[in-house]
């Protein structure tokens, strides 16, 4: 079982339908391979959390990666999982509003920062975000 996080920019702005169909046409995709995950969208970019066997999720970041509706994908972390963070979603969905970014801890929202640190070998403020959204209620 293979977990990977990426982030990236939305080429264009998206609108909340623009999301819906994303949303729908991910969930069915990873219904269908047996992946699971979580899709994070703030300020026009998306932090996501794709799980799941290694070949399948390899083959979708191949297609997430030449995904004409974004840009900048920036693998944060590529490592074997014992289990699954989201194994209850094919795609969670978070819109991360001003409220929510007030709650984490070192204004985890920051995608670019987190990015950063990540290149920098510190997972702890990437692995906290993740963290908090297990735990936080699904919307």
């Amino acid at each position: 079982m293979l977990s990977i996080v990426y982030t990236s920019r939305a080429r264009d702005a998206f609108t909340d339908e623009d999301l819906d169909a994303l949303l729908g046409q991910s969930r069915a995709n990873n219904d269908r391979l047996d992946l699971s995950g979580m899709l994070l969208f703030r300020e026009g970019r998306f932090l996501q959390i794709l799980e799941g066997p290694d070949d399948d999720l390899r083959r979708k970041m191949a297609a997430i990666s030449g995904d004409p509706r974004h840009t900048d994908v920036t693998v944060l972390l590529d490592e074997p999982v014992d289990s699954r963070f989201f194994g209850r979603w094919t795609m969670r969905y978070e819109s991360v509003d001003d409220q929510d970014a007030a709650e984490l801890p070192d204004d985890a929202t920051d995608f670019e920062r987190l990015a950063g640190e990540v290149s920098s070998g510190d997972t702890s403020a990437l692995r906290e975000l993740i963290r908090w959204f297990q735990e936080k209620p699904a919307a």
